[in-house]
């Protein structure tokens, strides 16, 4: 393959192969979690925190939240109401205006994408609104599917994809969204790759990057690549304040309409798109739902009263594992937990030894083993397994208590230090209970000489507002693989985008306000070696030459310690007998894909 071009078919044999063969245990299906981006947590795919909230809708797949019998109440042929819970309830669903994954689970049935995941594929990428694309050298070209209409009614063109790339991230485009609007992935998805965009034919489309790129077309099937209505953004207008208000009222081109936010309740509503160019939908409605509770979330499935639910932590793992009408889902997560020190705020942690110190301190094996109950594995590096370039010979550190209090008295810190640790409350894929991981990291630092103030939030939207602004001195996070290439856990996670010689020679971080900061990187790591091999690797077509590159990054990652590297966590859902077997399919990264799914 020449180093210079990717066409469709060698791209779709070559991601492919970065996914792993995995399995799904009992019958039918299961949701998907990606960027929790993506949630800062990378979530862009699901995750689940946050406020209480019951919503409405029948379990059973009957009466549509009372609009008419059997959940038929828009009139139409298909009836149903698919009732998916959660932790959270963002009241933002503009896929331009997150990291969150408990947005993307919503978009992602609104919106489609230029490029999409097969799903339960781990990464393997299909037509979307496109049918055909390349990528040779640094021109990406793309031909579109023709006679899809947005649930407005306006026909879907180029120039609708051309006027999203836009709003996101060109600041003189008359309806920008505006700096303080639009999330950390406008620049990393397509800001920072993307020379120009030609529109000026309905149903083609050019794209010229600024640099070979290699995982650009992945960065298309990305929950933030989701497309918008061109009609809509400049109905919206010029000012940016105004352009906010698409996150209450999305337009897409998806399987499922926007019908109703319902913030008192924690509820949304969305209606099935009958003139959906893909399959299904095989239900009238969609009711997202909010029970913060673990364990009342999934005796909610249990019961009957939704259908699925996520972010299982190991009660819940037990519930759904014991349950007669629900059935627990497994598969292997491509996703990553850790905890981040912060070296833009607090001077020790700019000190590696300090940094291996805690890393060797906190007993990871017992988070794995204990809390988290054998569904996650030690982590060791930044990339999780099943992702081209992790690196096999790479251990997770021992705790070894000794070693790291003779680190600290070599650093100077000897005496011991405090700190304040941020984390969320409710699980998440990646940390499923932390609250107890948090009072197991401040036990074991505390037997170091290290005192923790455990700083907790209850909802996980003002948490990643909070650490976006570097206000942590560490804090738990996690990122779920927005389209499982390496580049979307090393680059976007540990390099903090800004120019090679804004780093100061003498140091390996900067200040969170350094022009062109991305705050995905919530450690203010910035270690020039480490950032020209992330960067030399995404420039890189050849996929031998990355994967050794990104082995390289990982070891160097792992030395340097800019996280205590928690675990990988499988992806688990818990889906209620209702749900019509194999009529949904879990994935790791995507979705979740609720178009195919039938209700009994």
């Amino acid at each position: 393959m020449s180093r210079d071009s990717i066409d469709r078919r060698t791209f779709l044999k070559v991601t492919g192969a970065t996914a792993a063969t995995v399995t799904v245990a009992g019958c039918g299906g299961g949701g998907t979690e990606t960027t929790e981006p993506g949630d800062g947590d990378g979530d862009g795919g699901d995750g689940g925190d946050g406020s209480d909230g019951d919503g409405t809708g029948d379990g059973g797949g009957g009466d549509g939240d009372g609009d008419g019998d059997g959940g038929d109440g828009d009139g139409s042929g298909l009836s149903g109401t698919l009732v998916y819970a959660r932790g959270d309830h963002p009241e933002n669903y503009d896929p331009q205006q997150t990291t969150s994954g408990e947005v993307a689970k919503v978009t992602n049935q609104i919106f489609d994408t230029l490029i999409q995941f097969t799903p339960g594929s781990g990464g393997q990428l299909e037509d979307g609104l496109a049918t055909d694309y390349s990528l040779e050298g640094t021109t990406a070209t793309l031909e579109l599917r023709e006679d899809v209409t947005f649930h407005s009614g306006e026909e879907f063109t180029a120039a609708d994809f051309k006027a999203t790339y836009q709003r996101f991230t060109q600041s003189g485009f008359d309806y920008y969204l505006g700096d303080e609007n639009r999330s950390g992935y406008g620049p990393f998805t397509l800001g920072n790759w993307i020379d120009s965009v030609d529109a000026s034919e309905d149903y083609s489309l050019t794209i010229e990057l600024q640099q070979q790129y290699a995982p650009f077309l992945r960065n298309l099937a990305m929950f933030a690549a989701a497309v918008l209505s061109k009609a809509q953004i400049e109905k919206m207008g010029a000012n940016p304040d105004d352009q906010v208000s698409l996150g209450t009222e999305p337009v897409g081109t998806g399987p499922f309409a926007f019908e109703q936010l319902d913030n008192p309740n924690s509820r949304i509503l969305l209606t099935a798109n009958e003139e959906f160019w893909g399959p299904g939908p095989n239900v009238a409605e969609v009711v997202f739902k909010t029970i913060q509770e673990n364990s009342t979330r999934v005796q909610d499935v249990i019961n009957g009263d939704s259908h699925i639910t996520d972010n299982l932590d190991a009660d819940g793992f037990q519930q759904a594992q014991n349950s007669d009408s629900a059935t627990l889902l497994r598969k292997n997560g491509i996703n990553v937990g850790y905890m981040a020190m912060n070296m833009a705020r607090r001077e020790e942690f700019r000190d590696r030894r300090v940094r291996r110190a805690v890393s060797l301190a906190v007993n990871t094996e017992a988070i794995v083993n204990q809390i988290y109950q054998g569904f996650a594995s030690q982590a060791d590096q930044p990339l999780p397994p099943d992702v081209l370039g992790h690196n096999e010979d790479i251990e997770p550190y021992p705790q070894d208590k000794d070693q790291a209090r003779t680190l600290l008295e070599e650093a100077g810190y000897g005496d011991g230090f405090g700190f304040e640790l941020a984390t969320f409350s409710n699980p998440r894929g990646y940390n499923p209970s932390p609250i107890q991981t948090a009072n197991q990291v401040q036990s074991d630092l505390e037997d170091v000489g290290l005192s923790v103030e455990i700083n907790q939030f209850s909802t996980f939207s003002p948490y990643l507002e909070y650490t976006d602004q570097g206000r942590h001195d560490a804090c738990f996070l996690g990122w779920y693989t927005d389209n499982a290439d390496p580049d979307n856990f090393l680059y976007v996670l540990l390099d903090p985008k800004v120019p090679m010689d804004a780093v100061p020679d003498d140091q390996d971080w900067v200040s969170f306000d350094t022009e062109g900061y991305s705050t995905l990187n919530v450690s203010g790591w910035a270690n020039t070696d480490f950032m020209e091999t992330v960067r030399e690797a995404q420039r890189t077509y050849d996929e031998g030459q990355r994967e050794s590159m990104y082995m390289e990054a990982n070891q160097l990652a792992h030395d340097e310690a800019p996280w205590v590297f928690l675990d990988y966590a499988e992806t688990l859902r818990a889906v209620n007998e209702a749900v019509v077997e194999d009529s949904y399919t879990v994935s790791s990264v995507g979705g979740p894909y609720l178009n195919t799914v039938e209700i009994q």
